[in-house]
């Protein structure tokens, strides 16, 4: 990952005392020495996915944490995907 972006990532992040870990060409991880759990990762594209992301945030439980976001006070259950030609749906259901 050598765009300029990404090497505007790798200085800002690095005042805040964070060193490159990994870096796979399309996707850059920075962690502290001192926490090396509390890691920043970069992208140029995600590969595995419709869209990329502008941040990833690492949780203990991935699928309790997507029930949580799922579930709305207002009494629905819903998630958003991009269709083929990028439009963002909103799939729901009432409880």
């Amino acid at each position: 990952m050598q765009s300029e972006a990404a090497q505007g990532s790798r200085k800002f992040y690095g005042l805040l005392g964070f060193e490159e870990v990994m870096n796979l060409g399309w996707i850059m991880t920075l962690a502290p020495p001192s926490n090396p759990a509390a890691q920043v990762s970069v992208m140029t594209s995600d590969k595995t996915a419709p869209v990329t992301p502008d941040m990833s945030v690492e949780v203990d439980d991935v699928e309790a944490a997507y029930v949580v976001m799922r579930d709305k006070e207002w009494g629905v259950r819903r998630f958003f995907v991009r269709d083929p030609s990028g439009r963002v749906i909103n799939v729901v259901s009432h409880r």
